[in-house]
């Protein structure tokens, strides 16, 4: 749909890109670099994505009090500015050899956390410089722009630590989340104000905000319920096609760029189409048809075999899962914004992805606890199996009628 979202949306969606395309340029850096210059054990290599993930959570969910209580931009600054020094100490270690492990782990977390404080400032700024009826078109171009990126920045980062090496892709992943500062810094007009004035100290209590913001409002209480339990399910089961695709049916290293690379631009695709869609149809019965469709296509991944027909069984099924997604995404990111008073957005995202982080996390261990003992492709099935109740999650038409939070743009100050 074109609508014109003004200059401030503008660069806001150019930070997120620019970051974007660089984190999954640099997908898979880490590993390589645990793998290749510190001679980790796989273990290890695991811990570093696992537990870094966890403790980044953890880290960040006292910080959305803190980010309620201050001017958007200057967060989202701050946050960039912290995962470029972060990233750029990998290269800086490297070059002077002192890189090690615990300096790996240590960056994971820093950047982990600052990612999740980002988004949650970002959220609640979107939510301030884009009319309420124009949120649904503007998280369809981030929610496209963030599958081309899946799509294109893996095969792009691929070849580029193939020429260079991985500590050089991770310095190119520093570089733009600089930019990304620079684009925000370029954001120009008001911005979001703490409620009650100046910021003042975070109270333990307040610490549950977004908690209980979700849970009073039950559209808010079953979009949270249905995406974290599905977001884990798919985390989960997704160690397990890789290890299913690489080491049990041998595929090569192409073709699993492939099997992944690929459906990442249905993705796209859906996120084109869920504005469009929502208009002829409606937004509730969208977001249930999809909500239903997300949840079956990943069953569809018990019957990978080996060979050609196992990476086009992948290939189909992934691309219909991630379309589906693509659709949905975008209307679960408005109505929960749509839902969320002002004052409550930053928190209300941070405890979203908090949870959503953790539940991955756990769902990652636990299936890879359930793939040891049976096998990866019972347990990519068994997920499968999980993820047909999910969309029970879902709300119900006669809660959907209108937001239960105000929608206008109170806790706004002139800059």
């Amino acid at each position: 749909m074109r609508v014109d979202l003004g200059r401030s949306f503008g660069w806001l969606w150019t930070a997120y890109a620019i970051s974007t395309y660089g984190t999954w340029l640099a997908f898979g850096a880490f590993a390589l670099i645990a793998v290749q210059v510190l001679h980790s054990s796989a273990f290890a290599v695991a811990l570093l994505g696992s537990a870094g993930l966890a403790v980044a959570a953890i880290v960040a969910f006292p910080l959305g009090p803190w980010v309620e209580r201050r001017a958007k931009r200057p967060v989202m600054i701050a946050t960039d500015l912290a995962r470029f020094f972060a990233m750029a100490s990998i290269p800086i270690a490297y070059f002077f050899d002192i890189l090690t492990y615990g300096q790996l782990l240590v960056v994971s977390v820093v950047s982990g956390t600052a990612g999740i404080v980002f988004s949650a400032a970002s959220g609640a700024y979107l939510k301030h410089v884009v009319r309420s009826d124009h949120l649904l078109v503007a998280n369809g171009r981030f929610e496209g722009t963030s599958w081309v990126a899946t799509a294109a920045g893996p095969p792009l980062g691929g070849a580029l630590i193939g020429l260079l090496g991985p500590v050089v892709t991770v310095a190119a992943d520093a570089f733009s989340f600089l930019l990304s500062a620079l684009g925000v810094l370029r954001i120009r007009g008001d911005d979001v104000e703490a409620p009650g004035g100046a910021p003042t100290r975070v109270r333990a209590t307040d610490l549950l905000n977004g908690w209980r913001h979700i849970r009073g409002d039950r559209v808010l209480r079953r979009l949270f319920l249905n995406s974290v339990i599905v977001s884990g399910l798919i985390m989960a089961a997704s160690p397990l096609l890789a290890v299913l695709l690489l080491g049990q049916y041998h595929f090569p290293a192409w073709q699993y760029g492939l099997a992944f690379g690929i459906p990442a631009l249905g993705g796209f695709a859906g996120a084109r189409l869920s504005a469009p869609l929502v208009a002829r149809y409606g937004r509730y019965r969208v977001m249930i048809v999809s909500g239903w469709l997300r949840s079956i296509f990943p069953l569809g991944l018990a019957f990978t075999q080996p060979g050609v027909a196992g990476l086009i069984t992948v290939i189909i099924v992934e691309g219909l899962l991630i379309m589906c997604m693509g659709i949905f995404n975008p209307i679960n990111a408005t109505e929960r914004l749509q839902r969320t008073s002002a004052d409550h957005a930053a928190q209300v995202l941070t405890t979203w992805s908090v949870s959503s982080k953790l539940a991955q996390a756990t769902l990652m261990l636990v299936w890879g606890v359930l793939a040891t003992l049976t096998s990866p492709l019972a347990g990519i099935t068994t997920a499968g199996l999980l993820l047909l109740a999910t969309p029970l999650l879902l709300p119900q038409r006669a809660h959907m009628t209108a937001p239960e939070a105000g929608v206008s743009g109170k806790g706004v100050r002139a800059g």
